[in-house]
């Protein structure tokens, strides 16, 4: 042990975890006294990090108050029955893990270690989180699940720097509308196995929402706000009271994952096929039958319907393979219902004079799905147009009067017929932060495509195959937030790709790509990365230093042989901290 103290001394660092300890040795608490022999003590510095995780610990002395330079502090997996107000005493806290205990009251004096930042009381027996933690303004993630809580306090509203909050496992009757108001910069909320009633409309705040998990509560309805979700890439619906879906869930452009298993369901709305998931979990409803659209979700790797009445499916569809039962499902579209989704004529005008008319309000014109064949005049005789969808037509070329929309923001030009890169009417679109062109036929673009685009933040080359120009074409993109490149037959990443710091999203799923990058490390910002369907066999130690920031990362169908399948199946901060955990000691 004063070896071990001693070393402490040092490096401001003790790690005592599964030691057996019934108690915390009192050396700890006056860990800067003189040593023995002739350790210079006046040259130790004060112990900023201490693990005493997987001990017997029972009790927890008021001293602790002298750890005032205590930065982490880990006691999880121990026997306590409770914290004392002392914990209130160390200001410089950020981190506290008390998980895993038998702790039943957290005292109100936590609310003064204001510093605190990540907080883990998960799995004791509390039945309510203090009002005081409310003060703890730098709180970012929050863990409070398998425990008996039954309401959170108002006074959480006050911590509105809340990215992570884990409620799991309680017995939460309520969310209220006041805090949903004020932690919109979540980015997981986890509330799944509660008692939970409905879903507050202010749920549609939650702009950064990616990962949302209502499942096994007692929920009869989603809210129509639950558009406001606009980052949602995963929703966990399972095991609730649900009826029916709102119309508006076919909005979650980023939505992935979408688990609707043993609800009450008796259709899936064509609204929400325009969905770009991977998952969709319909089994365990009342289902007897499915909208032929659903065989347009071309993105859709495994669609679960066992366990529902199907009168209108084989069951050999039912259970086989997804791709069978898609391609059954666009069968059934008769050319009359592909028809009535490309209208011709009178009506097609009708409707494009109808949508020009909304956009004079909105700024925002959609045109998509019309089999357009050329791009109408009404677009640019309206050039105030902040954003353009033509997705889902047949255009194959950009007329030269678009370079009138001078305002356009976001160009979404996906599934068309576009060949030739558009070069001369982007050129003077300067003000554009979204393109797509996913979905095209598009050829090789110059490697001077993007260099009038430097204030895009959205670019979308999905299944363009051979379309990537050489590099350095991205590095002339500084702002650029969200990169998409799937099924683009890459064989390896692009290497201006690390030197986009401001990147947040890079999607690079169903590729053949063998390795990745300690390049990587640069994308500080980086919070999804998708590297599904490649032949990826290992991953760099290094990707483990992203842990902070990054919320998702996809690695299903690649050979991984570097990583256990129960780690992968933990998900993305498992992966994350192996990652981190292997990395190499520097050589001194």
């Amino acid at each position: 042990m004063d070896r071990i103290l001693r070393a402490s001394r040092a490096s401001g660092s003790l790690n005592l975890s599964n030691r057996s300890l019934r108690e915390v040795p009192n050396e700890i608490y006056g860990n800067l006294q003189p040593g023995a022999g002739d350790e210079k003590w006046w040259e130790a510095v004060e112990l900023q990090k201490l693990i005493l995780a997987h001990n017997n610990i029972e009790v927890l002395t008021e001293d602790l108050k002298n750890l005032s330079f205590l930065t982490v502090l880990n006691l999880s997996h121990n026997k306590l029955f409770s914290l004392p107000a002392a914990v209130g005493e160390l200001t410089a806290l950020k981190s506290l893990d008390i998980s895993f205990n038998s702790i039943a009251v957290i005292p109100e004096e936590i609310g003064a270690a204001t510093s605190l930042v990540k907080f883990d009381c998960s799995s004791n027996l509390l039945k309510g989180l203090p009002c005081g933690l409310g003060r703890c303004l730098e709180l970012s993630e929050l863990k409070a699940s398998n425990n008996c809580i039954a309401e959170l306090p108002e006074d959480l509203a006050n911590c509105s720097k809340l990215l992570k909050l884990d409620v799991e496992g309680n017995k939460l009757k309520m969310l209220s509308e006041n805090l949903m108001a004020s932690w919109t910069k979540l980015t997981e909320l986890n509330a799944a196995k509660n008692m939970l009633g409905n879903i507050p409309d202010g749920i549609g705040a939650l702009s950064r929402l990616i990962r949302l998990d209502f499942h096994q509560n007692k929920i009869s309805s989603i809210p129509s706000s639950i558009k406001g979700c606009s980052s949602l890439t995963e929703f966990y619906m399972g095991t609730n009271l649900l009826s029916s879906l709102p119309v508006e869930i076919g909005v979650l452009s980023h939505l992935g994952t979408l688990d609707l298993h043993s609800n009450q369901l008796k259709e899936y709305p064509v609204e929400a096929c325009k969905l770009s998931l991977s998952v969709l979990d319909l089994s365990n409803n009342s289902l007897s039958g499915l909208p032929p659209e659903i065989g347009t979700m071309t993105t859709l790797r495994k669609l679960v319907l066992t366990g529902n009445p199907m009168r209108t499916l084989r069951s050999s569809l039912v259970s086989g393979p997804t791709p069978a039962l898609l391609k059954y499902l666009r069968s059934r579209l008769s050319s009359g219902e592909e028809a009535s989704g490309s209208p011709s004529g009178t009506i097609k005008d009708d409707q494009i004079a109808m949508a020009t008319r909304l956009s004079m309000s909105s700024k925002e014109l959609s045109l998509t799905g019309l089999r357009l064949s050329s791009i109408p005049p009404a677009i640019w005789q309206s050039n105030d147009i902040v954003k353009l969808d033509l997705s889902k037509n047949s255009i194959e070329e950009l007329p030269e009067d678009l370079s009138s929309c001078s305002s356009l923001q976001a160009l979404v030009l996906s599934s068309n017929r576009i060949k030739e890169w558009p070069g001369e009417v982007i050129a003077s679109l300067s003000n554009l932060i979204c393109l797509k062109l996913d979905n095209n036929p598009l050829r090789k673009i110059p490697s001077t495509g993007f260099g009038a685009l430097t204030k895009l933040q959205i670019l979308d080359l999905s299944g363009n195959v051979g379309s990537l120009p050489d590099p350095p074409a991205l590095s002339s993109l500084p702002f650029l937030e969200e990169l998409y490149l799937r099924r683009m037959q890459l064989r390896e990443v692009p290497p201006e790709i690390p030197n986009l710091l401001q990147l947040r999203i890079l999607d690079l799923t169903q590729n053949f790509l063998s390795a990745i990058s300690t390049e990587f490390i640069k994308l500080t910002s980086l919070t999804e990365l998708y590297l599904s369907d490649n032949n990826i066999a290992a991953l760099p130690p290094e990707l483990g230093l992203l842990e902070s920031n990054m919320q998702v990362l996809k690695l299903d169908g690649n050979p991984l042989r570097s990583i256990r399948r129960a780690i992968l199946d933990q998900g993305t901060k498992a992966v994350l901290k192996y990652l981190k955990n292997r990395i190499p000691d520097p050589v001194v």
